[in-house]
Order: structure tokens, then C-alpha cells, then sequence
């Protein structure tokens, strides 16, 4: 029997339509209610196009007569109680518009939902489930996150690993295998590519329906806070990929959702997104700002989420679909306000732009007009290096600048370094694969580009496999090529990522005040001509320093001189050529003593052997004066509950 009772509250429409009810997941969607020792269950739907609305499932055997929901507003929210509890049930709006058009929808704020290719709503409660990542919480609100090392490990749930029959792992199976072996190599973060609903596998998360429910996938929704409560439990942050600027086109979507061009622009020519077939969210509707923020906030109060990379920013900013750079003030504005209400919700908070354009102040706080994100992918840099160390090494000196161009704006933003999913796909190759050369030369330009990014200026992203050293590029059916840690150089490389990592984060100079530019020192940055770069880093502590010396080429050198900022001496820890790593054994295992020789304009000098197409890290000796009373550097990843913090 239907009930019209239990409205939604006329202070909640008002916000709603204001564009300020960053909980609108209360106000809409499916909940249940009890009153009066009775259970209900409510469904409201914002549709203003439809001359009436039903609720169907198979709880009314898909039949909505007798079922159609009371219109509250002129503005088209239309809402009704059912005097019953429908937990678990599987339902759709049927909308009849004012054409006369029967459209079937699934619910835009639906938490759960039916397994693809079914696509239907089901009607669930976040609540009962016991989160146990009090300490993780609590640790992050007392980090600066700025002067933290942040290495963020990409993965895509469906293709890291899977079951022997083909199936996926689900969401607590994933907890048992994929935290254990992030912490084992040494992220601090796992990003995972978007787990909003979405219909297409292949589309990988970015062209979603449910931008409020877990995809179904790898289990409930429950489950997935059983994930993400076991990576806090072992001191691993949770991103998620999301996407606030188009969405799919699939009739139960958001697309034409009341017969009418409802949450994206009704001009054909902003609406379409060609590229990815999509229908772009028109972010100027105080109603889709009201959605797209909750759904923000939604993850981080229900799943506490550490942070979202958000994808295509140059796509909100920009009108799409305009010839040249047509600035979106809507997309803009859209982006402060998000900004500015997720930091005033929780200031912990990661917020990520994806942004391959040169728009100023990404990185800084809306009051100082800035888009208000914490960080940026640098792109420009990606996409320079990758150019560079795709060039056969004999004509790198005719591109030099590329790798040096960087550091004129590496600290106007606060960047983060992507080697991402989008790099090792469509034709692109492996990170490995990438490489000239021969097959030992590959493996050895592979470690030299990741130690190269280790050692530049910003947080650290990379895509799951880059650590196998896979030659295939990413195959988004099929899991990694796990068989690959069976030989020799790829199990190799594996344990040169992981002391590659263990470095990053044992070294204050790496990350401590990589965001400015008393963090980072030239020492040579022009020698085009043997195509080597050499830099040094440093922490905010002083003589705490590391010097980085890269070598592009095949060439080896001894007795190589590099001026030094500090008198005193130096040891190398840690040298892409060593044997163990797969290298021809070029290191200097001998304590390098610098000596009063002014060189590459620096007070001090050294020499050292350089290896080929490797990197060496060098660390100024800490003799037993200066160390006394010194704290010890800390780990900062730390596990709760398996290691104690110093």
C-alpha cells in the first residue's frame, strides 16, 4: 500500500535547487525510514520534465500502478513511502514525460547496484558496517601532507590480478592480496581508477551511471569499506579516480533522464563530447552542482576516502567543443566551490586536478583565486620525459632542454609526477617498452627514468605493472603478466622499485620541501653534449643533502668530476647499475671525499664512475658531531599495527 507521507523537508528542496545541499543523497534516492515503530522505505527523484513518475521493481512484480510518487515542487522533485521494508530489492523510475515517452532509470542516487549487464537499482543501507581506522584518521590530521613523501600506486581493480577461471577478485579478496603487496613495495597511497557504477568494462570507470554506489563488480558496498578499511589499518591512503565532467549515454544513465537534457547542457554543442561519446555535466545547474559535490562529500563521510584525482579538468575549464581555448566560467566556478566545501568538510583531504593545460594557480587556494586543488598532475613533464627517453640515446643532446624545462615551473603548482594508466595504453607501449635499445639497455633506461623521477621535484605516481618490467602494454581484460617475476631482469627490477621506494621515503631531501624551490639545486644542467644531469636535494635540516648524477647514455666514465655544494664526504646509496638490479656492476662503493677544487660553480669537488644509462644518489656523510642528538629519519609509511612509529 502506498503512502504519501514522511515529504522531504522544504529547507532541503530549497538548498537543492540553491545548489548548496551537499547532502541531496538524504533528500534523494532510496532510504529507510522508521517511524512510529514502522519501516519504510522512501524513494524521491528529481525529474521537472515528467508528467508522472512510478516506482518499479520486483517488489510490484515491475508494475507501477498504484506506485507513482507525489510531485512535492513546481521544480520537479517528486517523492513516496512505502510502508514496507524493501532492503535488497531491485527498482527503476519509470517516467512517463510530457511527450508521452515511458523511460526506464535507474536511481542517480542509488548506493548498490545490479551487476552489469543488468541495470537495475537496489535499495541498500550504508549503515551497520564498524570501521576500525581510528589511528589512521587521527595520524593523517596531524601530517602535512606537503612535506610528507606521497608515492601512489594506480590500479585497476579488474586487471591486476585475476581468479583462474577469469572471475575477479572481490573487494575483501583484493584486502588479503593487493595491500600486502602495495606495502611490500613501498607506496603510501593505492589510487584506484574510477569504482563508480559504470556499464562498460572498457571504459574502465570513466564514463559512469552511479556516481553514489561501489560498483557491484567486486561486491557491496560494505565490502568496499572493508578495503578501505584494511589499507588504513596498514597505513595506506585510498584515492579514487572521479569524474565530474561527463557521463555515459546509456538509456537507464543520467542521460535525457526526464525526457529532457536534465544534468547536461541543452545546447547540442557543449552537450556532446565526441571523443568519448559521452554527454558533458552542465556544471553551471545549481541542481548538478548539488549532485556532483555530494557525491564528493559522500565518499569521504561514508568510505572515508583520502582523496580524488579528478579526470579531464581541462574539459570543465574549457568549453569542449569550441574552436581554441574557450574558458568555461561555469567549470571554473564549479571547481572553487567544490574545492573550497570538501576542504571545509575534512582539510585532510587529497585533491588531485588531471590537468594538461598551462591555466595558472591550480594549485592554489580559491581565496587567492586559485582553482583551490592541493595538487596537479605535471603533464608537461610526463610527457617531455617520455619524449626524451624514447629518443635514441645518440640524439638526446639535440633535446636536452627537454628534460631541464621542467624545473623553470616546477614549483609554481604543487605537482604531482605521473607515469599513469593513460601512458602504457592505445598503441603507446610499456614504460619498458618504450626504452631504445637492446634488451639489457631497456631494463637499464627503465631504471634510470624511475630513478630520475625519484630524485625530481614532486609527489610520485605509477601505474601497476611498471614494476614487473612488462614489455605488453596494458591489457585492460586480462591481469598483469604476474609470470614475469619467474626471470631473471624482471625480478630484478622488482627489487630495484622497491629499494627505489624505500629510498624516496627513508630521505627528508626527497620529499620534505620538494614543493619549493630551496629543495632543489643544479649542479649541471647543461651538458647537452654527453647528455648527463646532475642535481642535488635537499630537506629542511642543513647539510642534509643527496646529489643525483643521471647518465642518458651507453657511455661509462671514471674519475668524473661534479662540483658539490658541501665540504666533507659523500657515499653512494644507491646505484641503478648494480648487479643486483640487473647492471653491469659500475658503482663506487669507495666513501668519495670532496675536495676544496671549485667546480660547475660550486665551492667543492668530487670524482666518481659514472655508469651506463644509470643513476647514482649520493648522500654528504653525517659524521658521529653532527649526528649526535639528531632524531633518526623515520619511516613514514608506517603499518598500524605491525610496526611501531619512533
Amino acid at each position: 500500500m502506498a503512502s504519501t507521507t514522511l515529504y522531504p523537508s522544504d529547507y532541503q528542496v530549497h538548498l537543492f535547487h540553491e545548489g548548496t545541499l551537499y547532502e541531496s543523497y538524504k533528500l534523494l534516492g532510496s532510504q529507510m525510514i522508521e517511524e512510529a515503530n514502522e519501516k519504510w522505505t522512501k524513494f524521491s527523484v528529481w525529474a521537472p520534465n515528467a508528467s508522472e513518475v512510478r516506482v518499479v521493481g520486483d517488489f510490484n512484480n515491475w508494475n507501477g500502478k498504484g506506485y507513482s510518487l507525489h510531485k512535492v515542487n513546481k521544480q520537479g522533485i517528486w517523492t513516496i513511502s512505502l510502508n514496507e521494508n524493501l532492503e535488497g530489492c531491485l527498482y527503476k523510475y519509470e517516467i512517463i514525460t510530457k511527450n508521452g515517452e515511458v523511460l526506464l532509470k535507474a536511481d542517480p542516487y542509488a548506493f548498490y547496484s545490479e551487476l552489469r549487464p543488468n541495470t537495475a537499482s537496489i535499495v541498500y543501507s550504508l549503515e551497520g558496517f564498524k570501521w576500525d581506522d581510528s589511528r589512521w584518521l587521527n595520524y593523517k590530521s596531524k601530517r602535512n601532507h606537503l612535506a610528507d613523501p606521497i608515492s601512489i600506486y594506480e590500479v585497476h581493480l579488474g586487471s591486476w590480478k585475476k581468479k583462474e577461471d577469469g572471475g575477479f577478485f572481490s573487494y575483501r579478496e583484493l584486502a588479503a592480496e593487493l595491500i600486502p603487496y602495495v606495502l611490500e613495495l613501498g607506496f603510501t597511497h593505492i589510487e584506484l581508477l574510477p569504482i563508480i557504477e559504470h556499464p562498460l568494462d572498457i571504459s574502465w570507470g570513466y564514463q559512469g551511471t552511479g556516481y553514489f554506489s561501489a560498483t557491484s563488480r567486486y561486491g557491496t558496498p560494505h565490502d568496499f569499506m572493508y578495503f578501505i578499511n584494511e589499507c588504513h589499518k596498514n597505513g595506506l591512503g585510498v584515492i579514487l579516480d572521479w569524474v565530474p565532467g561527463h557521463f555515459c549515454k546509456d538509456a537507464h544513465g543520467l542521460y535525457q533522464f526526464d525526457g529532457s537534457f536534465l544534468y547536461d547542457y541543452p545546447n547540442e554543442h557543449d552537450r556532446e563530447n565526441s571523443v568519448w561519446g559521452t554527454a558533458n555535466f552542465n556544471l553551471g545547474k545549481n541542481e548538478v552542482q548539488s549532485f556532483l559535490i555530494s557525491s564528493a562529500l559522500f565518499w569521504i563521510r561514508y568510505f572515508h576516502v583520502d582523496g580524488f584525482r579528478l579526470d579531464a579538468v581541462s574539459n570543465l575549464i574549457y568549453w569542449p567543443n569550441q574552436t581554441g581555448r574557450v574558458e568555461n566560467n561555469d567549470g571554473a566556478a564549479f571547481l572553487k566551490k567544490l574545492n573550497t566545501v570538501v576542504f571545509q568538510y575534512d582539510p585532510t583531504i587529497l585533491m588531485i586536478a588531471e590537468d594538461s593545460t598551462d591555466w595558472p594557480n591550480v594549485t592554489s587556494p580559491v581565496h587567492y583565486n586559485g582553482l583551490g586543488f592541493n595538487y596537479k598532475w605535471n603533464m608537461g613533464w610526463m610527457n617531455d620525459v617520455l619524449s626524451y627517453m624514447e629518443t635514441s640515446s645518440e640524439s638526446r643532446r639535440k633535446i636536452h632542454e627537454k628534460m631541464t624545462f621542467s624545473l623553470l615551473y616546477a614549483f609554481n603548482e604543487n605537482f604531482v609526477l605521473p607515469f599513469s594508466h593513460d601512458e602504457v595504453v592505445h598503441g603507446k607501449k610499456s614504460l619498458l617498452d618504450k626504452m631504445p635499445g637492446d634488451y639489457w639497455q631497456k631494463f637499464a633506461q627503465l631504471r634510470l627514468l624511475l630513478g630520475f623521477m625519484m630524485g625530481h621535484p614532486g609527489k610520485k605516481l605509477l601505474f601497476m605493472g611498471f614494476e614487473l618490467g612488462h614489455f605488453s602494454e596494458w591489457r585492460d581484460q586480462e591481469q598483469l603478466d604476474w609470470h614475469l617475476l619467474e626471470y631473471d631482469m624482471h625480478k630484478k627490477i622488482y627489487v630495484y622499485a622497491k629499494d627505489l621506494l624505500k629510498l624516496y621515503k627513508r630521505s627528508k631531501p626527497l620529499y620534505e620541501v620538494d614543493h619549493l624551490r630551496d629543495g632543489f639545486e643544479w649542479i649541471d644542467v647543461n651538458n647537452a653534449e654527453q647528455s648527463i644531469f646532475s642535481f642535488v636535494r635537499k630537506s629542511k635540516k642543513e647539510n642534509d643533502l643527496l646529489v643525483f648524477v643521471c647518465n642518458f647514455t651507453s657511455v661509462v666514465y671514471h674519475d668524473y668530476r661534479i662540483g658539490v655544494p658541501n665540504k666533507g664526504s659523500y657515499r653512494e646509496i644507491l646505484n641503478s647499475d648494480q648487479e643486483s638490479f640487473g647492471g653491469s656492476g659500475i658503482v663506487n662503493n669507495k666513501v668519495l671525499q670532496a675536495k676544496e677544487e671549485a667546480f660547475h660553480g660550486k665551492p667543492y669537488s668530487i670524482k666518481l664512475s659514472i655508469p651506463p644509462f644509470g643513476v647514482s644518489v649520493l648522500r654528504l656523510v653525517k659524521h658521529r658531531k653532527e649526528r649526535k642528538g639528531d632524531e633518526k629519519e623515520k619511516m613514514h609509511s608506517y603499518a598500524i599495527g605491525r610496526r611501531k612509529r619512533k
